[in-house]
């Protein structure tokens, strides 16, 4: 039997060369504020490969993707036991885009702050007399840069990721730019629409995109995750205040409130973040996670 040995890690996740395609394994780490936990969180790299494939194939009619195959019995031998099963994804091989696609539909975190000293978020002006957790009147566009693991992603402006995109493909940066920011918006507001009405808001989320050999471009990565989103329950809503979630807050307000806390979190806390990610799953695809 052939071995594999990844020749990526992110904080989350492993990533194996197959040849023409390569294997994105979502491990059960957790990761806050740029470090890795020293938890394990059981289950949680399935739920995420699970519910990226749930919306990989709810907008294919928006932007192609990746994803080959979620079953390992389409991947080699090795990838075929527990420790790979539902959590492994065959992906097509891209020549990934150094922009992290950033969309906001209600205004919270990072871009609170921000609207509270000066009326803008990512340098864009938004109306007066917004609350905290408002729905924004229209999503708007907030792209990164793509850090190293231990460094912070850097905000920049639409014109910045025109400059970066155009500096690695001149003649085409102003397209690709163009392109990734209007399938970012396409793809919230189709799934930020679907999710409200199973009971789950969408405040932001993260997209990323590739080229394939054709230079075509192509949804990568993952996809409306609990990891790369924040999702909050419609029921209980309420502008004006910061709203329980489906995501990583819970961890991040943990370790916030006991900065001591040497990246170990209690049992408790594990136990209700993988129970708060299971109920998103379950309420977004409407199947109990197996």
């Amino acid at each position: 039997m052939q071995e594999f040995k990844p020749f990526k890690e992110g904080k989350v996740r492993e990533v194996y060369d197959n040849g023409d395609s390569l294997i994105i394994v979502a491990t059960d780490r957790i990761s806050a504020f740029d470090n890795i936990l020293k938890n394990v969180i059981t289950d949680k790299g399935a739920i995420l490969t699970q519910m990226s494939k749930f919306w990989f194939d709810y907008t294919k009619d928006i932007v192609p993707n990746h994803m080959i195959s979620v079953d390992v019995n389409d991947m080699p031998e090795f990838f075929r036991n527990d420790r790979f099963k539902g959590k492994s994804m065959m992906c097509k091989k891209l020549e990934m885009l150094p922009i992290e696609c950033i969309v906001r539909g209600y205004i919270t975190g990072s871009g609170w702050e921000s609207y509270k000293k000066n009326g803008t978020v990512c340098s864009i002006k938004l109306k007066e007399g917004l609350k905290e957790s408002d729905k924004l009147p229209e999503p708007i566009y907030t792209p990164s840069t793509k850090a190293e693991i231990g460094l912070h992603d850097e905000n920049i402006s639409f014109e910045k990721s025109v400059e970066i995109l155009e500096k690695i493909y001149p003649g085409k940066g102003a397209g690709y730019a163009e392109q990734i920011k209007d399938y970012t918006i396409a793809l919230y507001k189709k799934c930020a629409e679907y999710a409200l009405s199973k009971g789950i808001i969408i405040a932001d989320t993260k997209f990323e995109f590739g080229l394939d050999e054709n230079g075509n471009v192509i949804l990568g990565d993952e996809m409306l995750t609990p990891d790369s989103s924040r999702f909050w329950p419609l029921e209980g809503y309420e502008a004006g205040k910061s709203q329980p979630s489906f995501d990583k807050q819970f961890v991040r307000d943990w370790l916030k409130a006991n900065p001591d806390n040497d990246l170990l979190l209690p049992d408790e806390v594990v136990v209700k973040t993988v129970d708060k990610y299971k109920e998103a799953f379950e309420l977004l695809t409407g199947h109990k996670f197996n």
